[in-house]
């Protein structure tokens, strides 16, 4: 279990850090986006869609003119954990319908490729049939140049899986480097086989 979680920790990498002293920051709501608030279910609707989640107990969320703020609802370290989560969350939802989350992943090796028929993403990596992908909804594929591969939408948390899981289709392996890596990751080599001794 713990090394699962320490998978997911380096999956989530993409995701910038939210230091102490921005908890207690506002978070602005940009003009085009609405927000519904009903007890801990939070609602928000902009230019890239509609998100809505319920925050845990232990938290409050008001929203003040153009700005939403979440506070711990007391002292407890629950409280301020949840807190911590709970502001991350809104946060990203409100920057998911305002200006959405990309992906970016980079196809390596000969002959491999992908490419965007209708809302599917096909992807020829080396097997003897493509793979396909059809997006969930408010995801979209989109593809540059044969090997570049971008997945987006307005939820953070979903973009991130289903990059995750174009990325399972061939994991970049450790000699040549193959495979369909994130952006910027890097890849931790091997030196190939010299012969036997």
């Amino acid at each position: 279990f713990s090394s699962r979680r320490r998978h997911t920790r380096l999956q989530g990498d993409w995701s910038s850090d939210v230091c102490s002293s921005d908890l207690k920051a506002p978070i602005p709501v940009p003009d085009k986006v609405s927000v519904s608030l009903d007890g801990l279910a939070v609602t928000v609707k902009g230019p890239k869609g509609e998100l809505s989640r319920t925050l845990p107990d232990g938290v409050i969320i008001s929203q003040e003119g153009n700005s939403l703020q979440v506070s711990p609802a007391n002292a407890s370290r629950r409280s301020r954990e949840r807190h911590g989560l709970s502001r991350t969350l809104v946060a990203n939802m409100v920057e998911g319908v305002s200006q959405g989350f990309t992906r970016k992943l980079e196809i390596v090796g000969v002959g491999y490729r992908a490419s965007v028929q209708g809302k599917k993403l096909v992807v020829s990596a080396g097997y003897s049939h493509p793979v396909e992908m059809v997006p969930p909804d408010g995801i979209t594929f989109s593809v540059e140049n044969n090997t570049t591969v971008f997945v987006s939408g307005a939820d953070k948390e979903v973009v991130g899986n289903e990059a995750a899981k174009v990325r399972a289709i061939r994991p970049p392996e450790p000699y040549k480097g193959k495979g369909i890596k994130y952006e910027g990751e890097k890849i931790l080599r091997k030196a190939g086989k010299t012969g036997k001794k």
